[in-house]
């Protein structure tokens, strides 16, 4: 059976419980050898420290050993010191988001591989067992694969919260800005998986409204600098990548928010 480390007692304890399986260990221990393979699931930074910590315990013995980590944004090469000890190392990330407080499903997930041949032929046998499926990554372009997540899962996030706190300062409730604002989110994950992001498209831009567009960012002078910023550079980006002549929409843009005044310094925070 293996061996589960984490940094306590309690977490390994959990994670086995987790998990259905394994030996708990608050600490990296000679144990870990007894594995064919090995997957590290630590923050990126600490990568290096922990295989050359491993290397340090093993020596020689993780020669035909696979070690995986599952750093979205890194690629294998802060395993060298194993690799360098003859173990087979390479990549598997899971393009899912992680609250820390639940287990998200993974089925029907793409997980990005890359590595040694027989580190990806492990990766894609542990994405397979998961009800995922694998998707090589080219390990050079992995920080622009995990940007690309980033944009869908963090920043959206923070789009949301912002439309979120927009509402309440207007005497929304929490709760009440929550139900308008999900339906909406919902249905336009719905469109863009039913008719593809052009046909999906909505809202002014879409419609060359540029007049809506300045009366946005008057209103937006009521809020933190950053809601304006994130408006202007949102626009740019829509039509960069949806508008039929992004050059065209562009321009357009690019007059509205000259006639349109930058907000003024927000001393306070938004109303919640």
């Amino acid at each position: 059976m293996g061996s589960v480390i984490t940094q306590s007692e309690a977490t390994s304890r959990a994670a086995v419980r987790a998990i259905r399986g394994g030996q708990p260990h608050a600490s990296l221990t000679r144990q870990v050898l007894a594995a064919d393979l090995v997957l590290i699931a630590v923050p990126d930074r600490m990568l290096g420290e922990v295989a050359t910590a491993l290397a340090g315990i093993g020596g020689e013995e993780w020669r035909g050993k696979i070690v995986l980590h599952t750093s979205g944004a890194l690629d294998s090469s802060p395993l060298e010191p194993l690799k360098q000890l003859g173990a087979a190392t390479g990549s598997l990330h899971p393009l899912q988001t992680f609250s820390g407080r639940n287990a998200p499903s993974l089925e029907g997930v793409v997980f990005a591989v890359e590595g040694s041949p027989a580190a990806l032929r492990a990766a894609r046998q542990i994405a397979r067992a998961l009800g995922g499926t694998a998707a090589q990554v080219d390990g050079r372009q992995k920080p622009a694969y995990h940007a690309a997540g980033v944009f869908v899962a963090g920043h959206a996030l923070a789009l949301v919260e912002a439309g979120t706190r927009m509402l309440v300062s207007l005497g929304f409730s929490r709760r009440q800005a929550g139900r308008a604002l999900l339906p909406l989110v919902r249905q336009t994950l719905r469109n863009f998986e039913l008719l593809g992001a052009g046909a999906a498209w909505t809202g002014p831009l879409a419609r060359g409204d540029y007049e809506t567009i300045a009366l946005h960012l008057a209103a937006l002078e009521e809020f933190p600098p950053e809601y304006r910023q994130a408006y202007e550079a949102l626009s740019r980006l829509g039509a960069r990548v949806l508008a039929r002549e992004p050059e065209k929409a562009l321009a357009a843009l690019d007059a509205v928010f000259a006639k349109t005044p930058a907000p003024r310094l927000h001393k306070g925070g938004e109303k919640h």
